[in-house]
């Protein structure tokens, strides 16, 4: 059952009281079509804050700590607030083994999560959560289901992956049915693999519900394919979370740019510029048309088409920020776009 109500369409929201699940408020109303106001008081945590500053940032909610309820059509104290019932946890050992399942959620509107993964959000005992999955599909979750939110926000607050492998071992280790949701796929830089090997080491059954990559999904939303027949072979899809100088980075930005594929980047927003004038240097055009797709699928989306060499420009001007899918390639301009 939903815990946030229908919404009348184009009505104002004030969410108030915002707990430590806020962003799975923001996300079923966003589902809604609803873009609420969100007022944090005094007992708002820093870490509330911090979640809240990113869906902001992110186009979800507007915040206003000093927003008048009878401005608002529809005010909601939001519903997943923390809930301490001192039940001490048990000591028995489980009944049964548990198990983890990796689902990877699709690029965040919950009709693209595929129908295996929804049904093992619906199961689950414990579902373990990252900032970009489908939180609005939290709303099919059994009321007695645990949920544990170990987003990690760009420059921000974050959960260590060593700390997310144990809790997923814990949980399961207990006996319970635990669904790690991801954004896009557990296996296109999700991390599932870490995540595999660490229930595999301890014991537990893990499974993997593959989900709709934001690599291909992004671009597609936005009119892009990433393949065109006459236009492109192929299309490789590589991170962007540290730049071509950086040495950390293991991409060779020289045979990609001689490719003659399309080039998906994820996570590149703050390296755009870095890569596209690496790209350049190794002698693709830098007139090849480019775009970044940020928010892709979800109400905030939008699309900054330009020439690779200007793509870091014209995102920086229109204010693009991560969540965003770089596409560099001819098949940026291969379809008709509507008037």
């Amino acid at each position: 059952m939903s815990l946030v109500l229908p919404v009348p369409a184009g009505a104002s929201v004030l969410v108030t009281r915002p707990g430590p699940r806020v962003a799975e408020t923001v996300h079923a109303l966003a589902a809604q079509g609803v873009r609420p106001v969100v007022r944090p008081d005094a007992t708002t945590s820093d870490a509330v804050h911090a979640q809240l500053r990113d869906l902001a940032a992110r186009g979800l909610l507007t915040l206003d700590p000093q927003a008048d309820a009878d401005g608002a059509d529809v005010v909601v104290r939001d519903p997943h607030g923390p809930v301490a019932d001192g039940t001490p946890e048990s000591t028995e050992p489980p009944a049964r083994v548990g198990r983890v399942t990796l689902v990877g959620g699709g690029p965040g509107d919950p009709g693209l999560l595929t129908v295996a993964g929804l049904a093992a959000v619906e199961r689950a005992d414990v579902l373990v959560c990252d900032r970009l999955a489908p939180l609005a599909a939290l709303e099919r979750a059994r009321p007695d289901a645990e949920v544990v939110h170990v987003g990690k926000i760009p420059r921000g607050a974050f959960t260590p992956q060593e700390a997310i492998d144990a809790l997923l071992v814990d949980r399961a280790a207990r006996g319970l049915d635990v669904v790690r949701l991801k954004g896009g796929d557990s296996f296109v830089f999700g991390r599932g693999g870490e995540e595999w090997n660490a229930c595999v080491r301890h014991g537990i059954p893990v499974t993997v519900v593959p989900g709709v990559t934001s690599a291909v999904a992004a671009p597609a939303l936005a009119g892009i394919p990433v393949t065109h027949r006459a236009l492109t072979q192929g299309f490789v899809v590589v991170s962007g979370h540290v730049g071509p100088g950086d040495p950390r980075s293991a991409v060779d930005w020289g045979a990609l740019a001689r490719s003659g594929l399309t080039l998906v980047v994820l996570m590149g927003n703050a390296t755009l510029g870095e890569t596209a004038a690496e790209l350049v240097r190794h002698g693709m055009s830098p007139d090849t048309p480019a775009a970044c797709v940020a928010e892709g699928s979800l109400p905030g989306q939008r699309t900054v088409r330009a020439t690779l060499a200007g793509l870091a420009e014209a995102a920086l001007a229109a204010g693009v920020g991560p969540p965003a899918v770089t596409v560099v390639g001819a098949v940026v301009d291969a379809l008709e776009q509507r008037p």
